[in-house]
């Protein structure tokens, strides 16, 4: 898969240095997928949660982050939409 948005990984990771090797792991894990249909995702992450729009939120570190991405299946593209504590995204609106 096509990984866009990783400059938000990395800056994330730079103010939350405890979630950086999570987030490199999944980085490198995605680029090297080739997810076809949300069950491929659902194979290798059980807990990734599905959203209207090909929506998908991963949990990170226990549950102490979360990382929204939409994916474009068709294209190979997995675009990185947000990343923060698990305490934000229970304020926002996805």
């Amino acid at each position: 898969m096509t990984l866009v948005g990783r400059h938000l990984l990395e800056e994330f990771s730079g103010r939350h240095a405890d979630v950086k090797s999570a987030l490199q792991s999944w980085a490198k894990d995605v680029e090297a997928a080739t997810w076809a249909t949300p069950q491929d995702v659902k194979n290798r992450y059980r807990s990734a949660d599905f959203r209207p729009g090909n929506r998908i939120i991963f949990n990170l570190k226990g549950n102490h982050y979360r990382l929204v991405v939409a994916v474009v299946y068709q294209a190979g593209v997995v675009r990185v939409l947000w990343v923060g504590t698990h305490t934000d995204y229970d304020k926002m609106k996805f």
